[in-house]
Formats: structure tokens, sequence, C-alpha cells
């Protein structure tokens, strides 16, 4: 029995993309690379599940540590358990953001890989770039949210009037606690998608200056929203990092718009040369 037909055999997706450099494939071969995709980002996600099921009690301990701080303060606060399943919820909520977390570069790239048609050279340096800057900006943008956990529970927690206890239910508090650490990771990413889209053509730099005045007034909003406190120095220091980081994403467009319009300006130079020469005359033959 021949096996030359198998070992000829590769994805028909990648086959079609090789076979088309621009990266057009039928609309069945593009469903059947999203399918791949999807099943290679879910299982980086379930493996890094794994993991986070395996650090879950420390981790944990560490997110509910700033409420005991206040419970040693003298003031009656605590997380409590409200259902007989919830410890499982809560516990399979934080695994699954772990995995998030830990297989973010795995999903980043196939999610960037998906929507990048074709991947010819120069955008799978685009790619790799994207996945370069956006993984340590989207952990970067979780420590910071964990920096400002302490300062987000005292806050919301000394509102409580004196004399009450504050019982918090881990099913609230959990998600809250996610929910900002998600917040600040994704507000870090932003800045590359927006030069991504850049690359590709799709947003000029000058239209992100056009609106940077509502761009500075969204990162101060949600700087206030997501980091509470007693002054205003948490919000500049949150904010202050997400301007820098849209001012150089920016800075970056522009560049960008400069050198396209300069090869475009380039081309059309050459087009013109080449149909100004003309046909050369017989006589010259």
């Amino acid at each position: 029995m021949s096996t030359a037909p198998q070992a000829g055999r590769r994805p028909r997706a990648r086959a079609a993309r090789k076979a088309n450099p621009d990266g057009q494939m039928p609309l069945k071969d593009h469903l059947r690379e999203l399918r791949n995709r999807l099943i290679i980002a879910g299982v980086g996600l379930l493996l890094g599940t794994v993991a986070g099921f395996l650090v879950y009690q420390p981790f944990f301990s560490a997110l509910i540590d700033p409420v005991h701080r206040l419970s040693q303060g003298g003031r009656i606060v605590t997380v409590s358990f409200s259902a007989v399943g919830q410890p499982f919820d809560i516990m399979l909520q934080v695994a699954l953001f772990i995995g998030l977390v830990i297989s973010s570069p795995v999903w980043l790239y196939q999610l960037w890989a998906f929507v990048v048609p074709g991947l010819r050279k120069q955008e799978k340096r685009y790619a790799l770039g994207f996945i370069a800057a956006a993984v340590p900006l989207f952990v970067l943008g979780v420590a910071l949210g964990w920096l400002v956990l302490p300062e987000a529970v005292q806050f919301f927690v000394g509102l409580s009037p004196e004399g009450t206890a504050n019982v918090i239910t881990a099913d609230v508090y959990i998600p809250f606690v996610l929910r900002l650490f998600l917040a600040f990771g994704a507000a870090l990413v932003l800045p590359v998608v927006l030069v991504g889209l850049n690359l590709l053509g799709v947003l000029p730099g000058r239209q992100i200056i056009r609106h940077w005045r509502i761009t500075v007034f969204l990162i101060a909003l949600v700087a206030a929203l997501a980091a509470p406190g007693s002054d205003a120095m948490t919000m500049f220091y949150l904010a202050v990092p997400l301007v820098l980081l849209f001012g150089v994403a920016i800075v970056v467009c522009l560049l960008n718009d400069r050198r396209r319009a300069r090869r475009r300006a380039r081309e059309d130079r050459e087009t013109e040369d080449y149909l100004g020469s003309g046909p050369t005359p017989l006589s010259e033959l």
C-alpha cells in the first residue's frame, strides 16, 4: 500500500493560502481555518486552566488579602460563601482567569493570525510584533490592576456606615476583582491594536489625532472608576502610563503613514515615467 499521498497531505486551509499568496480562499476553507485556530486557542486555554487549578489556593488567598487587612484594623469585614456549590464555582472562575492569562500568547497569536489576511512575509512580521508587544502589556495591565486592588477595596468598604459589618459574598467579590484585572490588561493592549490596524491600512494616524481629546478624557474616566482612592494620586499613576502608551501608538502610526505615502509617491512616479516613455519607435528597432 502506497503512503505517498499521506506524506504529501497538509491542512487544506494552509495549502490554500500557500497556493494563493494573497490569502484569498473559499468560504469553506476559511471556516475550516477558523475552526483549527479556535481548537488551538482552546487547547492552550485548557492547559492554562489546569495550571490555574494547581495554584488556586495561594492565588485566592492573595485576592482576599486586602479584605483581611481591613478586618485586622478593627473593622468587621470578611469574604463569605453563600451556597454549597459556590466554592467550586469560584475555583472555576479563578482557574479560567489564570488560564486566560497564561495562554494569552497562544490565543492572541491565533486571533491575530486569523484577522490578518493571507499572512504574507510582511504581515507575519506584523503578527509577531503584535504578540511581542501585546502579551507583556496585557500582563503589565493585570499587574497594575493587582496594585490598585487594595485601594479599590479600601475605598468601597470605607463607604460602609459606622457600626455596620461588611460581609462580602465571594460570587460578588471575585468577579469584581477579575473584571478589574481584565479591564487594565485590555486597556494596555488597545494601543497595540491601534498600531496593528494602522499597519494594515485600516486606521490612519490623523484619524486618531482628530479624537485625541475624547481619548484622553476616556482614559482619565477609566482610571478614576477603576482605581478610586482617597486622593488623586492613584488615578494619576494609572492615567499617565495609558496616555503615554497612546502617545507612542500615535507616533508610530504617523511614521508608518509617512512611510506609506513616500512609497506610494515613488510608485506613482515610476508608473508615470514608464507610461511617459511610450512605445519604442520602429525606426529605432
